[in-house]
This record gives C-alpha cells, structure tokens and sequence, in this order.
C-alpha cells in the first residue's frame, strides 16, 4: 500500500486568520520550470503569476521565493497568498461559550460564514475566532449556513479533529434548532419529516425529489404560538444541506427571512444585514471522544422575529 506523500508545514504564516494556499506539483508534466506550471494551472490572468514571483510572494518549503527560473520539481509543494477579497464586515460578535484545551464552542451571528470559501474569506468565524483566540491552529468540526445563527464547535488541535468531525458523520451529536415561522392550524405537529433531498453544486437552493428513497429526517415541534407566527423546535437526524429549511418550506411553513425557500430572491447586497434567517442551532450535546466528558451546550441568542417582530420587520438598516 504506497504511503501519501507528507505535507510539509507551511513555510509562510497565516494572513488575518487565514492559511496560505498549498499547491502541489503533478509527477508528469511538460513545464521546464515552477512559474510554467503555474501560469497554466491557476488561469490567474495575464501577468498575475509573474507579479507574484516578481514580488517574491510565492515559496518552496523552505520558504526561498520561486523565481522565474525555478525548475520543475515533480511532487514538490508550493505555498502562496491570494490576494484577499473587499469585504463588508459583519458587524455582530463571535460569542465563546466554552474553551478548553481541546475544543472551543461559539455562538455564531448570522450572516457569518463558517469557514474562508468563495467570497467570504476574512469575514469567517474560522478566520476571526483565529485572530480573536490566537490559535492559528484552528479548526471547525462542522459547519452552519452563513445564514444561521447558533453553535459551533471548532477544535483546538488538527490531531484531534478527525474524532471530532466523525461525531457529526457518524450522527452522535444531538442537534436542535429553533426557528420562527407561520403559525397553521392545517399543518399537524409535532411530526416527522423525510424526504430525499438533492443539492446540485453550482445551483443555489436543494430541492426534494418525490418517491425517491428518503434520505434525510427532521422532527418538527411547535414550541409556541403567538398569532400568526410560530416558534418552532427542529431536530434533524440527518444532515443534508439546507434540510431544515427545505423540510419546513416542503410544510408550508417557510422560515422568515429565507432568500431562497419558498423562491429564489434577489441577492442582497453585501453590507445589508436587515432580516436575517430566523433559524438557530440551540442545542448541541455530545460526549467527547477526547476526555469521554459528556458535553451540553445552549445558545444564548434570541430570534428577532420572536423578541421583537416589528424591529425585524423593519426597513432600516441596522
């Protein structure tokens, strides 16, 4: 059985919480130096990869600057920074409920990405809680939707996070959410959802397939009601992305402030923070695979459109 190659540490540090970009040399290949392959593989526009090496930006592991004259070395790493993306700050805190040596369990605003991806690099809770704890080494277990609010369990040491992301694989965290939305008289709760659920790379929402073998769960209580809303506990069982929300939208009981379910809305722009998608991860409860400690968690945020519906509602940006 051949062995992967050992990834060597990075030579260049992280840049505001994030991690420089690794990248790989194929074995075969027809590149007579470094800056060849990489002109052609990164399709990084014209001059870009030349102004790096120029400015010395990219780096063997070593840490010596790829020249323009840096041979191909079959198998050899390369390290570099993309340059960062403009981005709005979102101006809600990061919450540290718990920390340990081992784990550190915060309660994520909305409108925050979990991890750097797309065009939500800096403004990350990976990226801020690095530069906020001052633990390069950083990881999450799992992930929210930028769009929901609630916990989220990051590790502490990159050994340790494989036991950590296999509770949530292997389905031994218990999970619920609280969402607000329209209160029916015509939909029976509580109840148990299931349906097969199909997410398409590149298509914004996930749709339901009908008749296909369920492959996603979620049990739907009503917690409360106060007119025509409702306050609503979610636990799901599986973890299929955006499942919460489709299951209640398949309901008839969209989530307010959802830009995608029941239809796909207009894209907000980036700095407008108005409404935000009234779903929270509450509860999280695991034993730890590290210390065997049983562990319990519960956010202390609120939903806006329970609290304080008319301030939600409300045009203004805040």
């Amino acid at each position: 059985m051949r062995r992967k190659p050992r990834i060597p540490p990075a030579p260049l540090p992280q840049r505001a919480g994030v991690d420089p970009v690794r990248v790989r040399l194929p074995q075969d290949g027809p590149w007579p130096t470094v800056r060849d392959h990489l002109v052609e593989r990164l399709a990084a526009g014209p001059g870009v990869i030349d102004t790096m090496v120029r400015e010395g930006r990219i780096v063997g592991a070593d840490g010596t600057a790829v020249t323009r004259a840096t041979p191909y070395a079959p198998g050899a790493y390369v390290w570099f920074h993309r340059d960062l993306p403009a981005e709005a700050p979102v101006p809600f805190a990061i919450d540290v409920v718990h920390r340990d040596e081992h784990i550190v369990v915060v309660d994520k605003p909305h409108f925050l990405a979990t991890m750097p991806r797309g065009g939500h690099v800096t403004q990350t809770a990976l990226a801020r809680l690095r530069e906020q704890l001052g633990i390069p080494a950083l990881g999450v277990a799992h992930r929210l939707d930028r769009l929901t609010a609630g916990l989220l369990l990051c590790t502490v040491r990159p050994k340790e996070r494989g036991a950590y992301q296999t509770l949530f694989s292997g389905r031994r965290v218990h999970k619920e959410y609280e969402a607000v939305a329209p209160y029916s008289p015509d939909v029976p709760l509580p109840r148990t959802v299931r349906s097969h659920i199909v997410k398409e790379r590149g298509v914004i929402a996930a749709y339901e397939v009908a008749g296909a073998e369920p492959n996603s769960e979620s049990h739907v209580e009503l917690v409360e009601r106060r007119g025509a809303l409702g306050r609503y506990r979610l636990t799901p069982h599986t973890g299929r992305t955006h499942q919460l929300r489709v299951h209640m939208n398949a309901l008839g009981l969209p989530i307010l402030g959802d830009p995608l379910y029941p239809e796909v809305a207009a894209p907000a722009a980036p700095d407008d923070f108005r409404r935000p998608l009234q779903l929270l991860a509450r509860v999280l409860a695991f034993t730890d695979p590290v210390t065997g400690v049983a562990h319990r968690f519960v956010s202390g945020r609120t939903l806006g459109a329970w609290s304080a519906y008319d301030d939600w509602a409300s045009p203004a940006t805040r």
